[in-house]
Formats: C-alpha cells, sequence, structure tokens
C-alpha cells in the first residue's frame, strides 16, 4: 500500500470501543485477522 494517503486507507470499527481506527503498516500481512483497536481493547473483549 505505498503511496497511499492515510484518508484512503482501509478502516475498521473496534467491537469494544466503537471507535474507527486505520490501516497500520506493522498488520500489513493481517488486515483480516485484526478485530480490536489495540492492546487494551483486545484484553476487555
Amino acid at each position: 500500500m505505498q503511496g497511499v494517503k492515510k484518508q484512503h486507507l482501509p478502516s475498521k470499527t473496534c467491537p469494544v470501543c466503537n471507535r474507527p481506527f486505520a490501516w497500520r503498516k506493522k498488520w500489513e500481512k493481517n488486515w483480516d485477522q485484526i478485530i480490536y483497536c489495540g492492546e487494551k481493547c483486545r484484553r476487555s473483549k
């Protein structure tokens, strides 16, 4: 996804805090498995 502006990145909504979070480079290979926006939300599912 090189050269893509931040506003055009894919995003999802966290089921715990209901906030949108955008695609990150470190999630490139497993974006389909990412459910939570961060570690805090993942622990409090």
